[in-house]
């Protein structure tokens, strides 16, 4: 398994004559499989909430799909499972995949009762995967369908961070209209794993199976992109560095010199996570420059390799005296993706702020952007927010997640 990076700028030509230029800078970064590579082993944790608000249909389907996950673990997989109300407990500790009836049969017995407290299922969870995690794909599946009532947003947070230092991912599902989007979406975002909404029960089997596959296209794992800036290079100075798929997140980083260094997470063999830098670059003498360079530090599970460091890919762009842009398509749409978030994230803001048309006009600007990246799905969950609320309409809790979602991602 070796790394594959590409990097695209903008407009790679700049004005040798202006004194400062902008640019995007687009990093598409995945693993790419070798002949004789195979599936990594995964390290896999359901950490399901179990509260009285799951009773019914809702704790049954999700049995269900926990169950269909578990028979879809291969020999050399490891899995726990932790259910948690206003406690966590653990179901079946961490163990090799060799007994799947027992593990099935101990899934099949919960039962919903009590509140909510996401940080005890998470600490619970993170003290299971850490007993496998190494040369393996280390994952969280954290359910709940619910407001952290018993719990403590803020560990949480920490618990989150503490799991990417320990190399481990955590995925968020949150199933129904009542839990809280701004913190499945931070714990996601801080241990670089994915949100996903169980709008109803009957969803339930079908997104556990969406983050499943995704799993199981991990090549690398715990990549961090390690980036220098050349002499007269140098940041934008607001929110420079923002993942844009898969997902869009905005990436927390601290620059020491010229160097800077970001956690991205774990690699996949069918899909590059792309990174959007905001560059300035001062005036160059016409010619071919180098402005920065790039690498990547990871761990490669097959090998039992860690800490391992790519190539480093130079990054250049040519200064022209007779200026002639030449723009680059992938990096537009790598803005269209950032534009589309951050339309709905001042949308959001408008909203709590009780300012509907403002919301309403920027969820259509979104739409807008989102048809221009060919995205219907998501540009009709946009435009239709957006016209309840220039009818003076709320938006239900549902709306509210589905239009979140499609500011993240392609739907």
């Amino acid at each position: 398994m070796k790394i594959s990076i590409d990097y695209y700028l903008s407009d790679a030509h700049i004005d040798a004559n202006s004194r400062t230029s902008q640019r995007q800078l687009s990093l598409e970064i995945s693993a790419l499989a070798e002949s004789t590579d195979h599936n990594l082993p995964l390290n896999l944790c359901l950490v399901l909430d179990c509260s009285e608000s799951m009773k019914g249909k809702p704790l049954e389907t999700v049995k269900q799909a926990a169950i269909s996950i578990v028979e879809k673990l291969q020999p050399g997989d490891r899995i726990s499972i932790i259910a948690f109300n206003h406690q966590a407990k653990i179901i079946a500790p961490y163990q090799p995949v060799e007994n799947i009836f027992r593990i099935k049969h101990q899934i099949n017995k919960l039962e919903a009762w009590g509140g909510t407290a996401i940080d005890q299922g998470m600490k619970l969870g993170i003290k299971q995967v850490a007993l496998g995690k190494r040369n393996t794909v280390s994952h969280i599946c954290l359910l709940t369908d619910g407001e952290n009532e018993h719990g403590d947003d803020q560990r949480c947070f920490k618990f989150a961070q503490l799991a990417a230092e320990y190399k481990i991912t955590i995925n968020t599902l949150g199933f129904g209209e009542h839990w809280n989007h701004d913190v499945l979406e931070k714990i996601a975002d801080l241990a670089n794993g994915t949100l996903s909404y169980i709008e109803e029960p009957e969803k339930a089997l079908t997104e556990f199976e969406q983050v499943f596959a995704r799993l199981q296209t991990v090549g690398l794992t715990n990549a961090y992109l390690i980036v220098e800036l050349f002499p007269g290079t140098r940041l934008g100075e607001l929110k420079p560095i923002t993942q844009v798929a898969p997902e869009a997140v905005e990436i927390p980083f601290k620059l020491e010199g010229n160097y800077f260094k970001v956690r991205i997470g774990d690699l996949m063999t069918n899909s590059a996570r792309i990174l959007l830098i905001n560059l300035y670059i001062n005036q160059l003498s016409p010619g071919i420059h180098q402005i920065a360079t790039a690498k990547i530090s990871y761990d490669n599970p097959t090998i039992g390799g860690e800490n391992l460091l790519s190539a480093i890919f130079p990054i250049e762009i040519t200064s022209q005296e007779k200026y002639q842009p030449q723009l680059n398509q992938k990096v537009q749409k790598s803005i269209l993706l950032l534009a589309k978030y951050r339309q709905t994230q001042i949308a959001e803001t408008k909203l709590q702020q009780g300012d509907k048309v403002g919301a309403a006009t920027m969820l259509q600007s979104a739409a807008n952007t989102a048809l221009q990246l060919g995205d219907e799905s998501s540009a009709t969950v946009l435009q239709n927010s957006a016209a309840r609320l220039q009818e003076g309409q709320e938006l239900s809790p549902k709306e509210r997640k589905k239009t979140r979602l499609a500011s993240k991602t392609i739907l």
